[in-house]
């Protein structure tokens, strides 16, 4: 169950647009099932059964997680406000990572019943979505290029999530933000590295799926929630160092952000809290039908 989607809401919708966050979440069923068949290539009763649980996990998510999103982005306005210090952005990485394991200790039980269920020939197909997937994670950050050309990659990543969250950048700003990242590791092959442990105690797990369900549900459970505790000392230090290091990067930024830069800023993270906030006093069906009434205005 690719239960991400629904903390990826948070991250993921905070692109240009009128509603995005409203408009993404009321999609995110169907996003989670188009996902969730792409991974798995589920029977029809498999699909059936998947769109419940996640129907049930959503409307949880909409009315207990939501409201406290909307706090946590409104704590992330206040620091904002004031300007942001290294402390700050990792307290930021700690808060989504928290809310993450909200999400998978929720959905833990119906993942292990759902994936029980696998057959062999799933589980092959679930082997070859994730060499397509890795493959495009290689060719997207350039990891088996040179390390100018993974740089030029990260650069450009980083100035657009920048220019999201910002607005225009300056020649000036672009070229010190430029300068600044040459002093941030290049990590796309530890995230390579780290995605590949996940997958493969994830496709050990599901070999034990036939055995004790109590034992298989367990540790589905502790692989979903404690997902950074496999990872070898020396690949958690380097990751731990990359954020310590990422944080002051962010903090230097914002150092340089003009007072219409942090404006724009502020607003966003003021217009993500109020959608949160609308969306979790939205029942699904009010939920579908704006979105359905969404999708045919062109200006949304």
């Amino acid at each position: 169950m690719h239960i991400r989607l629904l903390l990826c809401v948070l991250l993921l919708s905070f692109a240009a647009g009128c509603s995005m966050v409203r408009l993404g979440y009321g999609q995110l069923d169907t996003l989670a099932g188009w996902r969730a068949q792409s991974y798995f290539d589920f029977d029809t009763a498999q699909r059936e059964s998947f769109g419940q649980r996640f129907a049930r996990l959503h409307v949880w998510h909409r009315s207990e997680q939501l409201p406290e999103y909307a706090r946590f982005l409104t704590e992330t306005r206040s620091r904002a406000e004031r300007g942001l210090q290294a402390k700050d952005i990792l307290w930021l990485i700690d808060g989504i990572k928290a809310r993450y394991g909200v999400i998978a200790e929720r959905a833990a039980p119906d993942a292990a019943e759902l994936l029980a269920g696998l057959t062999p020939a799933q589980v092959d197909h679930l082997k070859r979505e994730f060499e397509k997937e890795n493959r495009k994670f290689l060719r997207e950050h350039r990891s088996n290029e040179s390390a100018e050309n993974r740089r030029q990659a990260q650069n450009r990543r980083t100035l657009k999530q920048l220019r999201d969250w910002v607005g225009t950048l300056s020649v000036e700003q672009e070229q010190r933000i430029t300068e600044l990242m040459r002093e941030q590791p290049l990590i796309d092959r530890l995230r390579h590295e780290d995605r590949l442990r996940r997958q493969k105690e994830f496709l050990a797990l599901l070999e034990i799926r036939d055995g004790d369900r109590k034992v298989f549900a367990a540790r589905l459970r502790d692989w979903l929630v404690n997902w950074e505790q496999g990872r070898p000392p020396a690949l958690t230090k380097a990751f731990e160092e990359s954020w310590k290091k990422r944080a002051a990067f962010y903090a230097a930024v914002d150092d340089m952000l003009t007072p219409t830069q942090r404006g724009h800023l502020l607003r966003r993270l003021q217009n993500y809290s109020a959608d949160f906030i609308a969306l979790a006093g939205e029942s699904p069906a009010v939920a579908k039908s704006e979105k359905s009434d969404c999708a045919k205005i062109a200006s949304c």
